[in-house]
């Protein structure tokens, strides 16, 4: 059954939205005032957390998993497509960060000034970023909500670079004024990687790409009594959130009515494993011979035996 959060999805971007937006303001205040580039640069990320908690409030309203005429699949690649939003969004801070870094090594500017009670502000926002990474990677992964999941991914990422910049900026009370440019080029290839993850996790939604083994659909349907053999096993989806599988299934039976409650098992067994589940399941009579299991080139192709 295709279950609709995105009301859930809405309410969990809203909290986090307000938190980011208090985070980014503090981070963007203290860093102004302190001249520190690494805190300056940690600012420029809480934007970008911002700006996709706007987009993943905008894509949700769209990404509906409930199919209609004009999409028959339904509407959940808007929800991938927001996260690759979000990977895009890390990729363009991650160069801004960078450059900003490279200009301070050529440039130069003033010392950064730095005090305890800056230190204290750091570990304030340090603790919201904790916080809204646990309560978003729960929701998300409780509704099955890739937006929520790689919006507390982008945050886990914030996470570390709050870290490094509470240190440069511990090293710099201490005097050491190089720390603040050296730590922003770790705090770089944080935002690049989160960015990679986000990508990584996405991506395969959009291109289609194989979402389960066509031997382990195989394996499933063949232990359904009635059931001779099953091929041009095709499968689509992330499992967890929404798989579309097609099959060609052989089956020898007296009457179309007891062919249905065969396909009815198999789709059953496979709604059983990897819900939520689509299964397209065209039957052919047992004098139909084929060993192709799927889709592949012909040196590559998996077989079976026809029993």
């Amino acid at each position: 059954m295709i279950k609709d959060n995105r009301a859930q999805v809405r309410r969990v971007l809203l909290i986090t939205l307000l938190l980011n937006l208090f985070v980014m303001s503090l981070k963007a205040a203290v860093g102004w005032s302190t001249n520190s580039l690494s805190l300056l640069a940690d600012a420029l990320h809480s934007v970008v957390d911002s700006s996709s908690n706007l987009l993943g409030l905008f894509i949700s309203r769209f990404a509906s998993p409930i199919p209609d005429r004009n999409h028959p699949y339904g509407h959940l690649k808007y929800d991938a497509v927001g996260a690759l939003a979000i990977a895009a969004f890390l990729l363009v801070a991650g160069v801004e960060i960078l450059q900003a870094a490279i200009e301070r090594l050529l440039i130069g500017s003033r010392p950064v000034q730095m005090s305890a009670s800056v230190l204290w502000l750091m570990l304030i926002v340090l603790a919201v970023n904790i916080f809204v990474t646990i309560y978003e990677r729960t929701v998300g992964k409780k509704i099955g909500s890739s937006i929520l999941v790689a919006d507390a991914q982008h945050t886990l990422g914030d996470i570390w670079i709050t870290v490094l910049v509470i240190a440069g900026l511990v090293g710099v009370w201490m005097g050491w004024q190089w720390l603040d440019i050296a730590l922003t080029f770790p705090v770089t290839l944080l935002v690049f990687w989160s960015g990679w993850e986000v990508l990584k996790e996405n991506l395969p939604w959009l291109v289609d790409e194989m979402a389960i083994a066509p031997e382990t659909i195989y394996a499933i349907a063949m232990e359904v009594p009635g059931v001779i053999n099953c091929h041009e096993i095709a499968s689509r989806g992330i499992v967890g959130r929404q798989v579309f599988v097609e099959m060609h299934l052989i089956v020898e039976v007296p009457d179309v009515e007891t062919a249905h409650r065969i396909t009815e098992e198999v789709e059953s067994r496979l709604q059983a494993r990897f819900a939520p589940v689509r299964v397209l399941i065209h039957v052919e009579p047992p004098a139909y011979k084929s060993d192709r299991i799927t889709y592949d080139t012909p040196e590559n192709q998996s077989s079976f035996p026809q029993i």
